[in-house]
């Protein structure tokens, strides 16, 4: 009876833990299924931190740190320390000071010695320019990250821009889809009660299949929204992502009914800043190859502790000592390597000015750009308007047999342009905001 109550016991604690790993696991999956609810605002935060990119470039700014840090050690005391331990085999040497005397035998006995040495550079011109370029190289790096981070940002929303505009179109076409299968389902009913002919449901199970097709086609756009927007954040590509903010609300925050009128800074582009920084470093570059004319002083100062020497050894336990190395001719070397240094700048200059009045160009083009887009999607939401109103008007007159199934069809597919169109412009004038507010860096 008793080892019966033990296996029963057993049992029940197996069962317990079998139980309780099946509850863990169910809470788990949940976890794992719930959604990623992200505003626009917010998806831009949550890129920043984990787009894969902007990871990258981080590790860059921090690399440059540590730069700075390897050029500015060079001219900090240098400590060092060696022991060794050196035998002759036995090796002998004779020493014979008077010829009359019989030579002196000296025996090169076994030596070790413990040796520190210190070193401090006190003048090199090249250290001095290399901390300030390793300085200004961080000062790109930074530059680098933050022209990165406002790429990642123009990306995200555009991703976002995409997700909300196709879903509105999704939204639209499910609808049309519906009511082009009410109408069929009507019509296809009259025909089997023989009061209307065959080819007048043909022809609306044309407009079905388009409004199908219409269907498939956005809800892939949607999808595509949605893969380009992970590939932003950085998450694994069957993340869900719910997204919470409006697109009328995008559309009355972002879309001005007019282009830009502030002047157009260059010197605000980031683009420009880090090109401009480069220049710096190559004119920086110049001074680094004039340094390498300049002398080198250094001061070193060593001990030996001797822990076995040899019968015959004079050399001192404290050395002090100075060093000076004076470049006197390289054969044109140096003065080849200032040359390329001094035309590195000019290419650099050259290239800053080329990229200003490119930039210049394109924020003009782009303000145009914007001003046209704005102005088809002002004609075009019109035009929505219209193509709505007269497709409703048309299935109307449809019910009453005012108009044909080929007239229905044709109204049915102009609203659905009309709407696709209208997407397609809408889509086009939010990126182009967003291109307008990155060239000035205001993104």
């Amino acid at each position: 009876m008793t080892g019966l109550s033990l296996k029963i016991k057993r049992m029940k604690t197996i069962f317990k833990i079998i139980f309780s790993s099946i509850f863990c696991l169910n809470v788990l999956l949940l976890q794992a299924q719930q959604p990623l609810t992200l505003s626009l605002d917010s998806a831009v935060k949550f890129a920043i931190d984990h787009n894969k990119t902007l990871v990258g470039s981080k590790y860059s700014v921090d690399k440059s740190t540590q730069k700075i840090k390897e050029a500015i050690a060079v001219g900090l005391p240098q400590i060092s320390a060696s022991v060794d331990y050196t035998n002759y085999l036995g090796a002998e040497a004779s020493l014979q000071l008077n010829p009359l005397a019989p030579p002196v035998t000296i025996e090169f006995n076994p030596t070790s010695n413990f040796k520190a040495t210190a070193s401090q550079l006190i003048f090199n011109g090249a250290y001095y320019v290399g901390v300030q370029l390793s300085k200004l190289a961080k000062t790109l790096s930074e530059q680098s990250y933050q022209n990165d981070e406002q790429s990642v940002k123009e990306l995200t929303m555009q991703a976002y821009y995409t997700i909300l505009v196709s879903e509105r179109l999704l939204n639209l076409v499910k609808e049309n889809v519906v009511n082009s299968k009410l109408i069929y389902e009507k019509t296809n009913n009259l025909v089997k009660a023989g009061t209307v002919e065959e080819i007048e449901a043909k022809k609306l199970s044309v407009m079905v299949t388009t409004a199908e097709n219409a269907l498939k086609s956005t809800e892939r756009q949607v999808e595509l929204g949605y893969n380009l927007l992970r590939l932003q954040l950085g998450i694994e590509s069957d993340t869900v992502i719910k997204l919470t903010s409006n697109l009328d609300d995008m559309i009355q925050k972002n879309i001005a009914l007019t282009a830009g009128t502030e002047k157009f800074n260059v010197e605000n582009n980031l683009s420009y800043k880090l090109l401009d920084m480069q220049s710096k470093i190559a004119e920086k570059n110049i001074d680094l190859k004039k340094a390498n004319y300049l002398p080198t002083l250094s001061a070193y100062y060593s001990y030996t502790e001797k822990i076995k020497q040899s019968h015959f050894d004079m050399t001192p336990n404290n050395v002090l000592g100075l060093t000076l190395s004076v470049p006197i001719f390289s054969s044109g070397q140096k003065c080849s390597q200032l040359s390329q240094a001094k035309i590195d700048y000019r290419i650099s200059a050259n290239t800053k000015d080329l990229l200003k009045q490119q930039l210049t160009l394109q924020e003009k083009q782009l303000n145009y750009n914007y001003s046209n887009l704005l102005e088809q999607y002002l004609n075009q939401k019109s035009s929505v308007d219209v193509a709505k109103e007269v497709l409703e008007k048309m299935n109307l007159k449809y019910d009453q047999g005012l108009v044909s199934s080929l007239e229905l069809t044709s109204a049915n597919s102009s609203y659905l342009t009309s709407e696709t169109s209208y997407t397609s412009i809408l889509l086009q004038l939010l990126n182009a905001d967003l291109a307008l507010k990155k060239i000035n860096n205001k993104l």
